[in-house]
């Protein structure tokens, strides 16, 4: 199928997915654009993934607030107007900071993070999450827990 032009306006966003505390509104999946997909994350204090990696490059642009990212034995904090980009098999992990954060993330042709959000949001119910079960998800949809 060939890509069509798409506009997504506030008032027609999908319901935002629960991603272990995170709300993760799909913008555009691999079906609306044959290739990348973009999603808007609003996170509170404290929140976040533990360290993890994936079969796809991930691209965060901070809107509001700060962020912890730690990769490849770093870590840095992320300010409204930073770009951070993890190439695909990164193990990484990030903590929102001080009065939350609101990024936007963009993710290669190769991701499925809409499927494994939505997956998250289906079936990780309870906090703190059970570790298996996000193990299990991840396999389904390329991701691994490097916990």
């Amino acid at each position: 199928m060939k890509p069509q032009p798409l506009l997504v306006v506030p008032q027609a966003y999908a319901r935002a997915l629960n991603v272990l505390g995170e709300k993760i509104t799909v913008l555009a999946d691999h079906a609306a654009t044959q290739g990348y997909e973009v999603f808007l994350q609003r996170g509170p204090e404290g929140s976040g993934p533990p360290p993890h990696s994936h079969d796809w490059d991930e691209s965060f642009f901070v809107i509001d607030g700060s962020v912890e990212f730690v990769y490849g034995g770093t870590m840095s904090v992320a300010t409204a107007g930073s770009f951070v980009h993890i190439p695909a098999g990164t193990v990484h992990s990030f903590r929102c900071g001080p009065g939350g954060v609101e990024m936007l993330s963009i993710t290669s042709h190769t991701s499925q993070a809409s499927n494994l959000f939505a997956a998250i949001d289906r079936e990780v119910t309870a906090m703190p999450p059970d570790v298996s079960k996000l193990v299990d998800i991840g396999t389904r949809y390329g991701a691994r827990l490097d916990a």
